[in-house]
């Protein structure tokens, strides 16, 4: 069995697209070459890889930007949910919009069936919502089908509405 122990790395040349470094392990100088080739298309892959991958952190999570709620005659609720979301396709979109009671039971869900890509910030609405008389407030939140949660939220005040 052989056992290194790299301790420090030193690149020594560079000529042309190759690079040479020698490894100084810690049981003495131990010179390793080894040639590394730096080809142009890995570097624009590499490149590439970064960029799909800061594009999803860019796109952030969905934000509920306003919600209009108002009680029906028959005591079931409606809520007019606005949500912002850089939505980018299939892959990465706004999917949901929920309202949660105080205890954090789901008391209505809004799926969202497609992306928004051209359509910023939108409004899709959902009626029926059953809300027992003692819950004063419901929190409205987004999601997405990257980040799920943790977008804004807002808070509705039921009492104010009734």
């Amino acid at each position: 069995m052989i056992l290194f122990a790299i301790s420090m790395t030193r690149f020594r040349s560079r000529v042309g697209d190759t690079m040479r470094c020698d490894t100084v392990s810690g049981f003495g100088a131990v010179p390793v070459a080894r040639e590394f080739a730096l080809r142009p298309l890995f570097a624009v892959s590499v490149l590439a890889l970064m960029l799909a991958m800061s594009a999803v952190a860019l796109a952030g999570e969905a934000d509920v930007v306003e919600v209009e709620a108002r009680q029906a005659e028959n005591g079931t609720w409606r809520f007019d949910v606005t949500v912002a979301h850089a939505d980018e396709g299939w892959d990465h979109y706004a999917d949901l919009w929920e309202v949660v009671g105080p205890d954090g039971a789901v008391l209505g869900s809004r799926v969202l069936a497609h992306p928004h890509v051209d359509e910023q910030p939108f409004t899709r609405s959902l009626s029926g919502v059953v809300i027992d008389e003692t819950i004063g407030s419901v929190t409205v939140r987004a999601r997405d089908s990257v980040h799920e949660y943790g977008g804004t939220e807002m808070i509705v005040d039921l009492d104010a509405l009734r």
